[in-house]
C-alpha cells in the first residue's frame, strides 16, 4: 500500500463513498479511502434491505449511548455503522430529496453556495436506483392506512414527493433499492462497488482506523492509522484530507488532533493546535415517539423495508413544510416500550406510528470523556429542553392524530386495541410524560461541525466545507449540517458528498 496520495478521504460511507469516487475520476490524481470498518462486498446481511433491523447493535454497529437526559429518554442507543458505506448499509434507504425551505435555512444562516439550485443539481448526479415501493411489495394493511391517513389526519393521498413541490399526504415510500435484487443503494454499492479494483488511482483501505491528524503548523498533512492487525501507519494528503466519518467521529477526530474547544482539551490533556470552539457542538436529531396497535389479524407478509409508508402533516401552518413526520413500521418496534412494561406482540400481528419532530428546537452537544480513542464519547442530545415546549407539544399532538387515524375507516377494521400507550393515557401531561419515555431516534444525530459564514465563531467549516483556520482540511458528513433537514437526510448527505467533490476539485486544481 502507498503511504502518499493526493487526497485522502476519511470514512467511506454515505458522502465519503461519493467524494472519493469522484475525485478520482481525475485519472491523474491519486485518492486514498479509509475505512474503519470492513467491506460489505458480499455480505447480504448489510446489502439486502430487508434485513436493516438485525444491523441495530449488531456487530458492525459503533452503537453510541445517550447521555442522562433530564426530559427525554436516557436509554437510546444511537446506532453508527463500522462498514463500507457507512450508515448507508445500515439504515432504510428513505430516499427524500429534502425540500427547497431547508437548503434556504442553511443560505439565511450565513451558508453562502447551498441554495436549493446548486443542491439539485447535485441531486442529479447521484447514481440511484430508488423506487416507491413496487406492488408487489406493498402490504394491504397500508393500503387502508393511507386511506383512513386522509379522514383522520387531514391530508390527501400522496404519490411521489420527490416528483414536485413537497406537500402533505401520506402514501408509499421512495427507497434507494433495487427491487429486482433487494439490494440497497447505498454509498459503497452506488459509487464503489463499480470501480474498485478497476480504477487504479482509488486505494480503498478498510478496517482502517483514523487515530487522529497530523498537522504541520495549521496544514493538516497526514492520517495517523491503526490497521486490524495493531500496526499503526501514516497516510499522507499532498493536496488535501477530507473528513467523512459522521456526526460523532468527526468532531472526534478533531478533537483527538487538537481541534476543538480549549478548555475541553486541555482538561483530557490534549494538546490544542487549534482552539475551535464550535466542534462539538449543535448536535441536532430528528427525535420521535410511538404509537403501537395489535391486530385483529395478521397482516401479510409483503413489504419492502417493513416501514415502507409515510405521513406528513402542517399542524400549524407556519410555512410550507410539514412539522409532523410519521414512519409506519410494519414490525414490533419496541425497544423502549417493552423497558417499561409494555409487552412485545408478535410480528405481523401489530403496526406503529410515530410522531416524529422534523426540525426540532432543541439543540445538545458531543463531548470526549477521555483522550483515550477507546472510550466512546457523551451524546448530550438535551431532548424536549426547548424553552418554547415546542418538541414537547409536538409529540403530544402526534399522538392524537395518530389515534384520529385509528378511529377511521377502513385502518380501524385492523384494530383490536392500542398497546401503546394504552387507553389509560389520555390527557397532554400524561401523554408527554409517556410520549417522552419512549421517544426514540431514527438514527439521524448531525451538524456537530456546523458549517457557517466565515465570521460564525462557532461554525467549524466555512461555506466551501473547509474546516475554519487550517489548511487543506475540509469536513462532508451530516456533521456539518447548519439545521436538520426536514425529511431523512440520507439523499442530503450523498448532495453532500457531491458537493464537497466539486468544491475540493475547484480549489486545489
Amino acid at each position: 500500500m502507498a503511504d502518499e496520495f493526493d487526497y485522502v478521504v476519511v470514512g467511506g460511507g454515505t458522502a465519503g463513498a461519493a467524494v472519493a469516487a469522484r475525485l478520482s475520476e481525475d485519472s491523474g490524481v491519486s485518492v486514498c479511502l479509509l475505512e474503519l470498518g470492513p467491506s460489505d462486498v458480499g455480505n447480504d446481511d448489510v446489502l439486502l434491505i430487508r434485513r436493516w433491523l438485525g444491523l441495530l447493535e449488531g456487530p458492525l454497529d459503533l452503537a453510541y449511548r445517550t447521555t442522562l437526559q433530564p426530559r427525554g429518554n436516557a436509554h437510546i442507543v444511537h446506532s453508527r455503522a463500522a462498514v463500507l458505506g457507512g450508515c448507508s448499509s445500515h439504515n432504510t434507504m428513505i430516499w427524500f430529496k429534502p425540500v427547497p425551505g431547508d437548503w434556504q435555512d442553511w443560505v439565511d444562516s450565513g451558508c453562502e453556495g447551498w441554495s436549493n439550485d446548486v443542491m439539485e443539481e447535485c441531486y442529479r448526479r447521484i447514481p440511484g436506483p430508488h423506487h416507491i415501493v413496487p406492488e408487489k411489495d406493498r402490504n394491504a394493511i397500508l393500503y387502508d392506512w393511507i386511506k383512513a391517513c386522509g379522514d383522520g389526519a387531514g391530508v390527501d393521498t400522496n404519490t411521489d414527493w420527490n416528483a414536485g413541490p413537497f406537500r402533505d399526504g401520506a402514501g408509499f415510500l421512495d427507497v434507494g433499492y433495487d427491487p429486482a435484487t433487494g439490494v440497497r443503494s447505498s454509498g459503497s454499492v452506488m459509487y464503489l462497488h463499480p470501480i474498485m479494483g478497476r480504477r487504479p488511482n482509488l486505494e480503498v483501505q478498510v478496517r482502517s482506523r483514523a487515530l487522529r491528524l497530523e498537522l504541520q503548523g495549521k496544514r493538516a498533512t497526514a492520517v495517523h492509522v491503526r490497521r486490524e492487525d495493531g500496526r499503526n501507519d501514516r497516510v499522507a494528503a499532498r493536496r488535501e484530507i477530507v473528513v467523512c466519518c459522521g456526526s460523532v467521529d468527526s468532531p472526534r477526530l478533531l478533537m483527538y488532533s487538537g481541534i476543538g474547544p480549549r478548555k475541553q482539551l486541555e482538561d483530557l490533556g490534549i494538546e490544542v493546535v487549534h482552539d475551535l470552539p464550535g466542534v462539538g457542538e449543535n448536535l441536532i436529531d430528528h427525535p420521535e415517539s410511538i404509537i403501537i396497535w395489535k391486530l385483529r389479524r395478521p397482516m401479510g407478509p409483503e413489504g419492502c423495508m417493513d416501514a415502507d409508508c409515510a405521513l406528513f402533516v402542517n399542524r400549524l401552518g407556519v410555512d410550507d413544510r410539514p412539522d409532523l413526520m410519521y414512519h409506519t413500521y410494519q414490525l414490533p418496534f419496541t425497544f423502549n416500550t417493552e423497558r417499561l412494561g409494555y409487552p412485545v406482540p408478535e410480528d405481523r400481528w401489530c403496526i406503529c406510528m410515530t410522531p416524529n419532530i422534523p426540525r426540532s428546537h432543541s439543540v445538545g452537544r458531543l463531548f470526549l470523556l477521555s483522550k483515550d480513542p477507546e472510550i466512546h464519547p457523551a451524546l448530550d442530545f438535551r431532548y424536549f429542553t426547548d424553552e418554547d415546549g415546542y418538541d414537547e407539544q409536538c409529540i403530544v399532538d402526534g399522538l392524537k392524530i395518530a389515534r384520529e387515524v385509528a378511529a377511521t375507516a377502513p385502518f380501524s377494521d385492523w384494530i383490536d386495541h392500542e398497546i401503546a400507550p394504552g387507553p389509560a393515557i389520555q390527557s397532554d401531561d400524561d401523554l408527554s410524560t409517556y410520549g417522552r419515555a419512549v421517544h426514540h431516534t431514527v438514527y439521524h444525530p448531525s451538524g456537530t461541525c456546523r458549517m457557517g459564514a466565515a465570521d460564525d465563531e462557532m461554525a467549524v467549516a466555512d461555506p466551501t466545507l473547509r474546516v475554519r483556520g487550517i489548511e487543506g482540511l475540509s469536513l462532508a458528513d451530516g456533521s456539518i449540517f447548519p439545521s436538520m433537514p426536514t425529511v431523512n437526510p440520507v439523499v442530503a448527505t450523498f448532495q453532500i458528498g457531491e458537493r464537497a467533490a466539486e468544491l475540493v476539485r475547484a480549489r486545489t486544481g
